[in-house]
């Protein structure tokens, strides 16, 4: 067998592939007989076929299959050893019979990756912009944790983020109390209007007392949510949905919540033991918790502003268009114009691509896990299971593990991370710092 190489421009070229009968003879010999010994011929003894009759019988297809297989193989040898960098797969320049036999040769074209000389080193400088943490900002976030790790206490009177106990009663149409038999009746009804999907119907809660009536619509505040009514009259889900009466609800109790007060177990809750001791300290742990959520949004915006500088710089680059138009979308309805809609991604991935080469990014096992187990934490977290067995975190990690679109995701997720965070410390950031609003107004512009 011998490989030639016919390069067609500077991104893609052609492999042909030259075989004789000497390359192939021997492997078709061998399945041929191999059949003979493992087949139930009809008319034949197992293991007592003549070779002819099952070269008759098989030979083609045998032929065809190790021709295909040595050819293929051939080809991305001659790929590996000559360390190209290709994009998908060889593409047959033509379909043909591969069963005739004697010398044969094949062509297969050959899209390569562009080489970009992509410059990552501290001559380069990027903006980037750090949102500064205010007063305000700290006064909100105390005010959200205090809220958080509060308790829920008896109030008096209506609050926004109340919950309502008390008798629901079902009314006529007149707004008097239904009174007749099978009239639903609710002693120990609790609705929460905060969450209720009608703001008109939460509204007529506003300034109540314990002790006042309030008269609204169960079915509009669900927006007719079968389950949601039944939790909340106390009736059967399958009648629910058709309840669409006013009620009157006597307030027996609101529960409202009592802000956390500062103090040693306050600062223990959200920061863990031994962290905080009084107030400034808490301040200064706050705004660090703040600027931390924040510095997500500054990567971000690098990340944007590093991509369209990228895409600027190289959008000439030069594409294998016409192996990619075949390779990828010969299958659509217009070819030409898939490829033409899709350049700016596939110049998107051309770079990336460039980006791990010369980073040399690479994702480990490890590292998959370590994401997944670090998702699956927080998901538990999500349902207050916090503080979970390491093993058990470990597990349940593995198990999604087993979905392959799931690891793909997770692996694109730690390579992406992997890559921006080496293009940061490789290059020189221009750090800024800018007020929130700042922040937006550059966030839209970019």
């Amino acid at each position: 067998m011998n490989v030639t190489r016919e390069d067609l421009d500077s991104v893609s070229l052609r492999l042909t592939v030259k075989i004789d009968e000497n390359d192939y003879k021997d492997e078709v010999t061998k399945k041929i007989k191999e059949i003979g010994r493992t087949h139930v011929i009809p008319g034949f003894r197992k293991g007592h076929v003549p070779f002819g009759e099952l070269k008759r019988r098989f030979g083609k297809h045998v032929t065809s299959d190790v021709i295909n297989d040595i050819v293929y193989r051939g080809v991305f040898d001659y790929i590996r050893e000559n360390k190209l960098r290709v994009m998908g797969h060889p593409v047959p320049v033509e379909v043909k019979e591969a069963f005739v036999e004697g010398d044969q040769e094949f062509k297969y074209d050959v899209a390569l990756l562009p080489q970009l000389d992509i410059e990552l080193d501290k001559n380069v400088t990027y903006p980037y912009y750090e949102i500064t943490v205010t007063d305000e900002m700290i006064d909100e976030q105390d005010k959200g944790l205090r809220k958080r790790f509060g308790s829920q206490v008896p109030g008096e009177e209506m609050e926004a983020d109340a919950l309502v106990k008390g008798t629901l009663m079902q009314l006529n149409e007149d707004g008097t109390v239904n009174a007749n038999e099978g009239a639903i009746q609710m002693t120990n009804g609790i609705v929460f209007p905060l969450y209720f999907k009608d703001k008109e119907e939460a509204a007529k809660f506003e300034g109540k007392k314990v002790g006042d009536k309030v008269a609204f619509n169960p079915w509009k505040a669900t927006a007719g949510d079968a389950g949601e009514l039944a939790s909340m009259l106390g009736i059967d889900k399958a009648i629910a949905g058709d309840v669409k009466s006013d009620f009157e609800m006597t307030v027996s109790e609101f529960i409202v919540n009592k802000p956390a007060e500062l103090g040693e177990e306050f600062y223990k809750n959200v920061f863990g033991e031994d962290k905080v001791h009084n107030e400034e300290e808490y301040r200064a742990e706050v705004k660090n918790m703040i600027a931390a959520e924040l510095e997500n949004n500054s990567h971000i915006l690098f990340r944007n502003q590093f991509d369209k500088a990228m895409m600027e710089k190289y959008d000439n680059m030069e594409l294998p268009g016409a192996i990619i138009t075949k390779l990828f979308f010969s299958e659509t309805e217009d070819p030409e114009k898939t490829y033409e809609d899709q350049k700016k991604y596939i110049k998107r991935e051309v770079i990336e691509a460039n980006l791990l080469e010369k980073l040399g990014i690479e994702v480990s096992e490890d590292e998959i896990l370590d994401m997944t187990k670090m998702m699956t934490a927080r998901q538990f977290a999500q349902y207050g299971m916090i503080g979970l067995d390491e093993e058990i975190i470990t597990k349940y990690a593995k198990e999604q593990l087993q979905n392959k679109e799931v690891r793909n995701r997770v692996e694109e997720q730690v390579r992406t991370a992997k890559l921006y965070n080496a293009i940061e410390n490789a290059v020189t950031l221009d750090k800024k710092e800018v007020s929130l609003d700042e922040f937006k107004k550059i966030a839209e512009e970019a």
